[in-house]
């Protein structure tokens, strides 16, 4: 027993967000006692969609596929510059896809490597830095781009190309910032390295997980209902590679469900409710941006769209939310641990560098 508390310690000690939801979500309990309806409460439209896409995106991941194409655009160039833009531009467009977490987690430590190979690492921190915008801006464009946008995408009454409208002003103007960053700070000096010659380890899973990404991506779009997609989608899994049950980050899931029981609780107090409401109206998106930068874009996302209707700015709120601080966005967590890793020594560098461009960017952002 006392094991097994340890171990959960250690668990909950590992994941910050995850901690404070399950703290939120008991202390909320004293609002409304535990009952029946506390599954009123929970999104499970959001909670089974994300956990179909995080089983696919990782056995895509577990056959090569997004280092096996990194290696080959890499392969085609020749010039410092060029080198950058391709490692920044593929966080960009993976992320609308495959998530900002999962983007980063598979392109900072492939960057990092590839640096150290062509001789580019004086200016990794400003590199990854430019990396982590571009995984946390280039996720905003689409409603898998990143889990609050799934979440508000589920609330919105917005259809597909809805929310890409939306969102396509702020992603164009992200690339040329991003653009522009990499043609100001990086010279087009020739170099020529070779990427490892990574292989795809087996191309009939590969279609297997692709079909499967699609029926993701029907019930995005409204044509697929999310409890068919959720039989589909872990009955194939199970019966092809039943690992990947055990691999995907549950801790996720968990957050969300603590947040939506805190949140639904605090529905139960009329004057909090008033009060947010107040704040919120007609600054929903200046309130997101502040309140992301305390406790991440996720929760912010799921805390604040209770108290208002205008899920548009709530949806690029929080977006732009995930600019700023490094706990903005927790995604942008993952790229700092994997750098100071590798370089302990950065760690102050690279906040700071971190910081610098966020809020530059940000800033930008927020101008339209």
């Amino acid at each position: 027993m006392a094991v097994a508390v340890r171990k959960l310690g250690n668990f909950l000690r590992g994941d910050v967000v995850l901690s404070v939801a399950l703290i939120l979500a008991c202390a909320s309990c004293l609002i409304a006692p535990p009952n029946a309806g506390y599954f009123k409460y929970i999104d499970f439209y959001t909670l089974s969609l994300l956990f179909c896409l995080m089983l696919v995106v990782e056995g895509l991941r577990e056959q090569r596929v997004f280092q096996y194409l990194g290696a080959l655009v890499l392969s085609k160039v020749n010039t410092d510059r060029g080198i950058i833009a391709t490692l920044v531009f593929l966080c960009f467009l993976s992320s609308m896809f495959i998530t900002n977490d999962v983007a980063l987690i598979t392109f900072v430590p492939f960057a990092i490597m590839i640096l150290k190979m062509a001789g580019l690492t004086a200016n990794i921190c400003l590199t990854i830095t430019l990396m982590t915008l571009a995984g946390n801006l280039g996720s905003m464009f689409t409603p898998i781009g990143n889990p609050q946008n799934l979440y508000l995408y589920s609330i919105s009454n917005l259809n597909l190309l809805e929310f890409l409208r939306l969102m396509a002003p702020y992603t164009l103007l992200s690339a040329l910032l991003l653009g522009g960053a990499i043609y100001l700070a990086y010279r087009p000096a020739p170099i020529a390295i070779q990427p490892q010659n990574l292989k795809l380890r087996n191309r009939r899973l590969i279609i297997f997980y692709a079909l499967l990404f699609g029926l993701c991506l029907l019930t995005v779009a409204g044509f697929l209902p999310y409890t068919l997609l959720l039989l589909l989608v872990s009955g194939a899994i199970f019966w092809r590679n039943r690992s990947l049950l055990t691999r995907i980050d549950y801790s996720l899931l968990l957050t969300f469900v603590f947040f939506f029981i805190f949140v639904g609780n605090l529905n139960h107090l009329d004057s909090l409710k008033s009060f947010i409401m107040e704040l919120l109206s007609n600054h929903e998106r200046l309130v997101c941006v502040w309140t992301s930068q305390i406790i991440s874009n996720v929760p912010a996302a799921m805390l604040l769209a209770n108290y208002t209707g205008d899920v548009r700015e709530l949806i690029i709120g929080t977006n732009l939310g995930g600019l700023g601080t490094l706990i903005a966005s927790m995604a942008s967590l993952i790229s700092y641990k994997q750098l100071i890793t590798s370089y302990p020594q950065l760690k102050k560098s690279y906040l700071i560098t971190f910081t610098i461009f966020n809020l530059l960017f940000l800033a930008a952002l927020l101008a339209i």
